[in-house]
């Protein structure tokens, strides 16, 4: 039931069918005032200086956007830098260092599934997830990061720093809850819109690939990956963040015959403990080198304003 009605919602929020567009039309006075709320909230915030460079990479929308990967590629190019997130759907709550830049400290049940992917890719980064978004940047630049990316951050506007926007399409642009905009690109708030297939590329390799494969995911709006996808016996989609047990796992491989569980990263991080033969479709993006001198830029004219 509850795997549908995520599925449904997502469907709501970026491909909606006639009769969703008329239930979101009832609700239009509500994202109106939800919109406003929103806006009163970011002009009550004063944004902190934390005294080091600060980088938020997010999207305006709720659901899948493809941050994970592109905080991952802009994280690996520095020296003694920090990604800090909420650690959403973790089974934990308060502050955890997933990785000190050396080795990794906590097991995917504390960490969450995405922190568990930088802390495997940015295996010199240090990794910490926290709700509280300041204690994790106190606690990063306790432990010697010099530049510090925020994953999904845009909504902290008490916090200094440079927001990278990732542009995300969708047939319906309301707030929410008549669309899935959680809030809008303020006027008086500078960010940074970056778009897929322009600003950056999205690059997969295929790992360990069988005969055989069932497709497994729990990612949001899955259909993401058809472009993508080998040929697979299967497509098993799960809600995002979902936690697997291993037996629904090995019922879909022994109920297709499959020589493999065909997964994404962010899948793999909670599937590779069940010791099952699994294929990955490892993602990555390749960043125009126009992201990169816009984030120094920004490390430059902060440092010079210290002085």
């Amino acid at each position: 039931m509850r795997k549908m009605l995520v599925f449904w919602v997502e469907e709501y929020f970026y491909n909606p069918s006639p009769a969703q567009k008329i239930i979101s039309i009832f609700l239009l006075p509500l994202s109106f005032i939800y919109c406003f709320i929103m806006y009163l909230r970011f002009k009550s915030k004063k944004p902190q200086d934390f005294g080091i460079d600060i980088i938020s990479i997010g999207n305006l929308s709720v659901g899948g956007s493809g941050k994970t990967p592109l905080v991952t590629a802009l994280a690996s190019r520095y020296e003694d830098a920090a990604v800090v997130l909420r650690g959403y759907a973790r089974e934990s709550r308060g502050l955890f260092v997933v990785s000190d830049g050396k080795k990794i400290l906590v097991d995917v049940t504390i960490s969450g599934d995405e922190a568990m992917i930088y802390a495997h890719k940015l295996p010199h980064t240090i990794v910490i997830v926290s709700e509280d978004r300041k204690k994790g940047i106190l606690k990063a630049k306790e432990m010697g990061a010099k530049i510090i990316f925020l994953d999904d951050a845009y909504s902290k506007h008490d916090i200094k720093k440079l927001d990278i926007l990732i542009d995300v399409q969708s047939k319906n642009s309301f707030c929410l809850p008549s669309g899935a905009f959680r809030e809008r690109l303020w006027r008086e708030k500078a960010a940074v819109v970056v778009k897929d297939g322009i600003d950056f590329k999205r690059v997969v390799e295929l790992k360990n690939k069988s005969d055989k494969m069932s497709l497994v995911t729990a990612i949001a709006r899955p259909q993401r990956l058809d472009g993508y996808l080998p040929q697979v016996v299967s497509k098993n989609w799960f809600e995002d963040h979902h936690s697997f047990t291993k037996d629904e796992v090995l019922d879909i491989l022994k109920q297709d015959k499959s020589d493999s569980i065909l997964v994404t990263y962010k899948d793999f991080v909670k599937l590779e403990q069940f010791d099952l033969p699994l294929s990955l479709l490892d993602l990555h993006v390749e960043v125009n080198e126009n992201i990169f001198k816009i984030i120094d830029n920004y490390r430059r004219n902060s440092n010079a304003k210290k002085d």
